[in-house]
């Protein structure tokens, strides 16, 4: 089962160093939880949104509701890899990045595609990795044309890491 997007890249020490199916069908799942929270869409200001963690075997799907538009991100644990549900070609396309920010519980795909307030995922990254997230405020995932993290940072060593 996929736990998120940064723990299972911290607990394989990627960052220190869902779906059985082809669609995002509603069949056989398991919602860990929802969630009433905010976000935003390509940078604009936030607005109301629900996510639903929802667990389909390897992965995680997390589904945000934002007024009638469904955003859907895929996190697979074997290998790491984040997606994004297109609907207009029925098919997953790999995320550039992710990035968590414990200050303000956001967590952003693509730059600020789509940013998200999720207390309940940042929490849980910092209870699983106490030591590796102690002191830390941002934390950043880079994907490779493969669909696999190819660069992660902390913090001011994410204006090292170019894009």
């Amino acid at each position: 089962m996929a736990c998120g997007a940064f723990r299972p890249v911290l607990l394989a020490g990627c960052l220190t160093a869902a779906l059985m199916t082809a669609t995002p069908g509603r069949s056989a799942e398991v919602v860990l939880y929802k969630l009433e929270t905010q976000c935003s869409q390509e940078g604009a200001a936030v607005v109301n949104c629900t996510v639903e963690a929802i667990n389909e075997g390897k992965s995680t799907r997390y589904r945000h509701h934002i007024g009638q538009t469904i955003k859907t991100v895929r996190i697979t644990d074997d290998p790491l890899t984040m997606t994004l549900w297109k609907p207009e070609d029925k098919s997953w396309l790999s995320l550039r990045n992710a990035s968590g920010r414990f200050s303000t519980n956001t967590v952003c795909f693509n730059d600020k595609d789509l940013c998200v307030i999720n207390p309940n995922y940042l929490n849980s990254v910092r209870q699983d990795s106490p030591a590796k997230m102690a002191g830390r405020d941002l934390v950043m995932v880079h994907f490779g044309a493969d669909g696999r993290i190819d660069a992660s940072c902390y913090d001011a060593g994410c204006d090292v890491v170019k894009r």
